[in-house]
């Protein structure tokens, strides 16, 4: 796995997977992950958008096999996309489409719009609303993850993340994956960026915005998040039937199929006489 040096004791991990015909020269996703996960989330993914894009999963700081994070650290979204920004100035890409689930849908609205200039569409799949409510829960979530584990954690949540119509086997991979997390990279991460407030970066998003929810979320409701949609100028909200909240995992397929449509639509309308 290629390594990028986020900064001086920081080692960012990262994936490129490229299938597309070698004589082309393709346009680049780069595909954010949630909490508690790793570039390994989007393993569904992967055959659906690499044979029409260069896929860029990166494993954010703290996960998967970045470097893990000191209980101190001070994390801030613009530490996060500094390190996302700078890796793709790493691979040549100045300009990309930008993907994030859960709370990566989080950093990548604030992503969109603060680097605008190198953000072409932006897809939000399964993502709090922009102030993301349970902040007083963060003492108690710091104790469970200190105390009983991460893995503990993650089993406990799972039913609202993967819904009630996902195998059970596919359910205990997802325990055992979130569980590896480091407790010292959470613990900061969670009473942070896990609650950040990006409502004054919603209205300056001003490339073509999909938003993926399911309409039984246990995030937000349909009304809340259209609500923050609608905000966007050039926005489209998704609705798919399901519970679960973590629709990139558990809707895999569907929410890839939506970007290549969602990209394909927005690059034609894009051309020059349109």
């Amino acid at each position: 796995m290629p390594t990028f040096d986020a900064s001086g004791d920081v080692q960012m991990h990262y994936l490129v997977d490229d299938f597309t015909e070698p004589w082309t020269e393709p346009e680049t996703i780069l595909l954010l992950h949630g909490n508690a996960e790793s570039s390994l989330a989007w393993y569904a993914w992967v055959p659906r958008l690499a044979r029409r894009f260069r896929v860029v999963r990166p494993d954010m700081r703290g996960y998967g096999a970045s470097t893990p994070m000191p209980r101190e650290f001070k994390w801030s979204l613009d530490v996060i996309i500094d390190d996302y920004a700078r890796l793709m100035d790493s691979l040549g890409v100045s300009r990309f489409h930008l993907v994030g689930a859960k709370i990566g849908g989080i950093i990548a609205r604030a992503f969109a719009a603060r680097r605008p200039e190198r953000v072409r569409t932006l897809t939000v799949i399964g993502s709090p609303p922009p102030l993301r409510k349970g902040a007083e829960r963060i003492p108690a979530l710091t104790e469970e993850f200190e105390t009983q584990g991460v893995e503990h954690w993650a089993r406990r949540t799972m039913a609202g993340r993967l819904g009630d119509r996902f195998p059970a086997a596919g359910v205990e991979w997802w325990i055992t994956f979130m569980g590896r997390t480091p407790v010292s990279t959470l613990v900061g991460f969670n009473a942070t960026i896990n609650y950040s407030d990006i409502r004054a970066d919603v209205p300056k998003i001003a490339c073509p915005t999909l938003v993926i929810t399911t309409d039984e979320s246990g995030l937000a409701s349909v009304e809340e998040t259209r609500a923050w949609q609608r905000q966007i100028p050039d926005s489209e909200l998704l609705v798919i039937d399901g519970n679960s909240y973590h629709v990139a995992a558990s809707h895999a397929e569907r929410c890839a199929d939506a970007v290549l449509d969602f990209i394909a639509r927005k690059t034609r309308d894009s051309r020059p006489g349109r």
